[in-house]
């Protein structure tokens, strides 16, 4: 069995990553669900898989310092990483309709909270 070794970053560096990959995912979804209603989750199977990986990102990256957290109130970390949790454990038992409020509701606030850190929009990759 092979073994990665994980970079180590400076912890308020990585957190800045993660938002950035929150970002990112974030965009996606809106782009994903763009001209597109709720029966479609049920119709195409690629947009719903699209969508709930792109969820499950966000919730992965969701694990950040409490520092970073508490400069962020206004985002439910809890129910970002909750979600993530759900979808991953009760694959079979996802609500659909939980997913579609999700993405019209919850993404759009999110994004614009996410856009407002200028940390996040100068970050440059290396």
């Amino acid at each position: 069995m092979r073994y990665y070794r994980v970079q180590k970053f400076n912890t308020i560096k990585n957190d800045f990553i993660r938002l950035r990959h929150i970002l990112e995912s974030a965009y996606y979804i809106k782009r994903f669900a763009a001209g597109r209603s709720r029966s479609d989750l049920d119709n195409d199977r690629m947009l719903l898989n699209s969508i709930i990986r792109e969820l499950e990102i966000i919730g992965e990256a969701a694990k950040i310092t409490k520092e970073t957290k508490q400069r962020m109130p206004e985002i439910p970390w809890n129910a970002i990483i909750g979600t993530r949790n759900r979808l991953i454990h009760a694959y079979n038992n996802i609500n659909l309709d939980i997913v579609w409020n999700t993405v019209e509701i919850n993404i759009p606030e999110l994004i614009k909270e996410l856009e407002k850190i200028p940390e996040i929009r100068e970050l440059k990759y290396q």
